[in-house]
């Protein structure tokens, strides 16, 4: 006699802010099952319908009257308000400020979700002297929640990537400390040399952080004017500059090639929208890791770390936790909790470099000169200059 074994329930998920779905992919990869995803930019939603066709979909956070049940609530709420590179309004700007709603439906909700998970860059710890995460915690803390983040980069997780992204992980259940902080390795820095390929952001002014050796910097969505900016790559090898193509971006996401192609559909685009939503996915290995540790319990029950009392004061750290009785700093966390293997920038990039442009190229190497972008290798910006000469001569002939 047989007899039939049910299958285990698997966590659900809800999306807020989804975008093209970045989150959800990794959570789902732990284990997860999304119940509903919102998101309102017209070219996400036409990658969201056909990437999860049988997931519901609500098009506005701001109409979105209630939460079905769920173990976890996760938002990548607006950054633009945040970055460095956008607008830098802080958390009172009409498109960060979009995550109160996300407070409004967790009071409305019939089932407390036990797992929030919020996601945004690092900026936000220290412009207007960390506001944007003294709001998010007074928000929480005021609500009974616990809670407790980490900025993690995505090349710990063996992408050449460098991307640092704030993870913020809360709970009414539960406690966020050891599903966060119980991993923790020291970051690997590779040093130049030769032969090595580099990263760097030819959009960038005067000052900027664009510079990564055998990694690309930050995908980013694009300048204020919403043109696709792809990073620049120099091979030292041969001196060759150019970007990479939108498939090996999103690659470097963590995403399948071609995630994106359904975008290229929306009526209502002026440009390409792909590298857009691409720089402002969320790295899809980060949130795999939050949730495989919030489904293995046996990986975290008996971790420890080093922690200290904080003061509600200026810039924030790169990690800590709080509750109803108080802030804590955490010693010793690093942004990488743990070192999957590595594939260098040269190996990963599966598509050929498409070179720069003559006038792309020489608009950044004036600004090299000018401003405070000089931390590059040895013989970067000769290469730049061979490169817009030899971009000349292709134009002239």
């Amino acid at each position: 006699m047989s007899v039939e074994r049910k299958e285990e329930k698997r966590p659900a998920a809800i999306g807020l802010f989804a975008g093209i779905g970045g989150i959800e992919v990794g959570l789902e990869e732990a284990g997860f099952e999304t119940r509903l995803l919102c998101e309102v930019d017209p070219a996400a939603k036409l990658v969201l319908r056909h990437q999860f066709p049988r997931i519901p979909l609500h098009d506005d956070v701001t109409t979105l009257e209630e939460i079905p049940e769920a173990d976890l609530v996760a938002a990548g709420f607006p950054c633009q308000d945040l970055s460095q590179a956008g607008r830098t309004a802080g958390i009172g700007g009409t498109q960060s400020s979009l995550v109160q709603h996300v407070f409004r439906l967790l009071d409305g909700a019939s089932s407390v979700p036990k797992w929030l998970l919020l996601e945004n860059v690092p900026f936000m710890l220290t412009l207007e002297r960390g506001e944007a995460m003294s709001y998010l915690v007074r928000e929480l803390t005021s609500r009974g929640w616990n809670w407790a983040y980490r900025v993690v980069d995505t090349r710990a997780f063996g992408l050449p990537h460098r991307r640092l992204r704030v993870i913020l992980l809360a709970s009414k259940a539960a406690d966020p400390k050891p599903i966060l902080f119980g991993e923790n390795v020291d970051p690997v820095e590779p040093e130049f040399s030769v032969g090595s390929w580099c990263g760097f952001y030819w959009t960038e002014g005067l000052r900027g952080l664009g510079w990564a050796i055998d990694a690309v910097p930050t995908l980013k969505g694009g300048s204020t004017l919403g043109i696709p900016s792809a990073p620049g790559i120099w091979n030292s090898a041969t001196d060759e500059i150019g970007t990479p193509e939108v498939q090996d971006a999103e690659r470097l996401q963590g995403l399948a090639e071609d995630w994106t192609l359904p975008a290229i559909e929306d009526p209502s685009r002026r440009n390409n929208p792909r590298w857009r939503l691409i720089g402002n996915a969320v790295s899809t290995p980060v949130a795999r890791w939050v949730g495989e540790r919030i489904t293995d319990d046996a990986q975290w029950r008996n971790t420890e770390w080093n922690e200290v009392s904080s003061q509600l004061a200026g810039s924030w750290p790169k990690a800590e936790w709080g509750d109803a009785d108080g802030v804590y700093s955490v010693d010793g966390v690093t942004t990488w909790p743990k070192s999957e293997p590595y594939t260098p920038l040269s190996e990963f990039l599966k598509q050929d470099l498409r070179p720069l442009s003559h006038r792309a190229a020489a608009g950044f190497l004036g600004r090299t000169y000018k401003g405070n972008l000089k931390n590059f290798a040895p013989g970067f910006r000769r290469a730049v200059a061979a490169h817009i000469e030899a971009m000349a001569e292709l134009q002239a002939a």
